[in-house]
């Protein structure tokens, strides 16, 4: 892989990117213990977990996914960093890259913008409370998974599930299972059991086997497309920008 890089954050990047690309990670500790898990981990043998070593880059994102569906938490994120961050450095941006917002431009967003994006004041309100100790939430990437979640969760409004995937993606935690979802315990209660009504207790109790590498069990799981057909429409969007 060769890497080219601009702007302040350029050497740091560069020295980071074998870590983003999955390098720290560490795929042949992992044992599948069922067909399905054996038969994805087959087809998708460049699995790795990658780690950003940012703590605030994966939180605020999983904030804005809070209750809400993907589209919409999507389209918060898009509208808030292009209108509050910074276009991207160097020439391949072209204007389509931008930079998320520094910590300070995030605590100073007026509330009807974040109305505008869609963002409920319970979540906003989450993300301002987490900017404002911001150092100290950086400060988590240097924690072991456990810990950093622990860290995160002092913040009110950052629970288990949000903990969860921002560590999985600012440590590269293997371990860290979200839980809280309102799909994950019945994808991975039909894939390993057939049983689509399993709860969060459930998963785990299924994940078990897998010890240290449950995240990278369930996202094999994912891969594997084995899901339980669909019995409800899906989540209505709800546009709070237009009330």
């Amino acid at each position: 892989v060769r890497g080219e890089a601009w702007g302040p954050g350029a050497e740091w990047l560069l020295d980071r990117l074998p870590e983003l690309l999955g390098a720290s990670d560490a795929p042949e500790a992992f044992v599948p213990r069922h067909r399905v898990v054996a038969t994805a981990l087959h087809r998708r043998p460049g699995l790795r977990l990658t780690r950003t070593g940012l703590v605030l880059e994966s939180l605020i994102p999983s904030v804005l996914e809070q209750k809400v569906t993907t589209d919409e938490a999507y389209r918060a994120w898009r509208l808030l960093v292009r209108k509050f961050g910074e276009p991207a450095p160097g020439p391949a941006a072209d204007g389509r890259l931008w930079v998320m917002p520094a910590p300070r431009t995030w605590a100073l967003i007026p509330s009807w913008e974040w109305h505008r994006a869609g963002v409920d004041n319970k979540r906003a309100s989450t993300i301002l409370r987490a900017v404002r100790v911001a150092a100290r939430m950086e400060e988590a990437v240097r924690m072991a998974p456990a810990e950093a979640q622990a860290r995160l969760e002092v913040v009110p409004g950052i629970g288990p599930w949000t903990s969860a995937e921002t560590v999985q993606r600012s440590h590269g935690a293997a371990d860290a299972v979200t839980v809280g979802d309102l799909h994950l315990p019945g994808i991975v209660g039909w894939a390993l059991a057939g049983d689509r009504e399993a709860d969060d207790c459930v998963m785990l109790e299924l994940l078990e086997p897998y010890a240290g590498q449950r995240h990278r069990a369930a996202r094999l799981i994912l891969l594997s497309g084995r899901v339980p057909a669909r019995r409800a429409p899906k989540m209505p969007r709800w546009d709070i920008g237009g009330l």
